[in-house]
């Protein structure tokens, strides 16, 4: 059913146009989303394409939005030193979906994932400096000049409180004193910076790179308008994330992650590129480690209910602690 919706999508646009060959491709958790042919439109000889679906049976809001990232996506669409998927086309139908191009590369966090071939350590370094170089581009753009004026502003305040009712649905065993930290947290909110478009997850293992060149931001699932400074800090404390899903990682993947720069040497490449200043960002490295240990307290939750508990969850679950001590510790460093 998918294959002949896609199919009469892309050739509304390119007659003759058809997808064939439709694959689940692994990405994203809140939307469906699969790899296909795309044959028969323009001159071009056959293309892989990416098909991003709403979840069957579930209204297609917040995350599960899939038409809201096509939105965005568009709007970056030809941004300078931006790299996105293009879209190609949409169709409003229930449920609804958007055809991408697929961007070939490699997608790998270097301080979280293991894998047969990871890459090197100057490879990790380069392709780090470059996603915050790129941050640095994506927020030097202004959302009501590429078209998102209409986008609600997410405050700081807003998303904390979004991370802590999140937290409150862990049982107390999974809580580690992070009560502790979300009123740290709560007290001493800085006031905002100009708004800018958020990707919400932004990390060197949600791109595409080619070598050390970034070829597209991918999974803008829970992308906003807000404090360009909370996707900054995220990226940052991905530098030294503390959470760890692996007791022993083996020797490449280690070496490999050796190679990742400091927080400091990420910040220095993201302003030679936009030099706004950027005030409390102690605060906003406290609130990433609060929004870190709140997401992963859930995934461990949601993870003990399935009767084949994830234990690379139940090893990230060990590091809850540690997550908000160097939460607390980050808040201070600024006080």
């Amino acid at each position: 059913a998918l294959r002949a919706r896609a199919t009469a999508a892309v050739a509304a646009r390119w007659p003759g146009a058809r997808i064939d060959g439709v694959e689940v491709l692994h990405g994203g958790v809140s939307s469906l989303t699969f790899a296909a042919t795309l044959s028969g439109a323009l001159e071009e000889s056959d293309r892989k394409v990416v098909v991003k679906v709403a979840p069957p049976g579930l209204e297609p809001v917040r995350n599960r939005d899939v038409l809201r990232q096509a939105r965005v996506l568009r709007a970056l669409t030809g941004a300078p030193d931006v790299r996105v998927p293009e879209v190609l086309v949409e169709d409003a139908g229930s449920p609804p979906f958007f055809i991408m191009s697929f961007v070939a590369g490699d997608a790998y966090e270097p301080l979280k994932d293991v894998d047969d071939r990871p890459p090197s350590p100057v490879v990790v370094d380069a392709r780090a400096r470059a996603a915050a170089r790129m941050l640095a581009a994506l927020q030097r753009l202004d959302p009501v000049a590429i078209g998102l004026a209409d986008e609600r502003v997410v405050s700081v305040a807003d998303e904390l409180e979004r991370w802590a009712t999140l937290f409150a649905t862990v049982p107390e065993e999974l809580h580690h004193g992070q009560g502790e930290l979300l009123e740290a947290l709560r007290a001493t909110v800085p006031e905002p910076l100009a708004p800018r478009v958020l990707h919400g997850d932004y990390r060197v293992g949600n791109m595409q790179f080619v070598g050390g060149r970034v070829a597209a931001i991918i999974d803008w699932e829970i992308w906003s308008v807000g404090d360009p400074r909370t996707d900054l800090g995220w990226l940052l404390v991905w530098s030294d994330p503390v959470q760890k899903f692996h007791l022993q990682r083996d020797e490449p993947n280690t070496e490999a992650g050796a190679g990742m720069p400091s927080a400091a040497a990420l910040l220095d490449e993201y302003r030679q590129v936009h030099t706004i200043a950027l005030p409390d960002m102690n605060w906003f490295a406290g609130y990433c480690r609060y929004k870190m240990a709140s997401t992963t307290a859930v995934l461990v939750k949601q993870s003990r209910h399935r009767p084949d508990p994830d234990p690379r969850l139940e090893t990230a679950a060990t590091t809850l602690a540690a997550i908000v001590a160097r939460g607390l510790s980050d808040l201070r460093a600024g006080a």
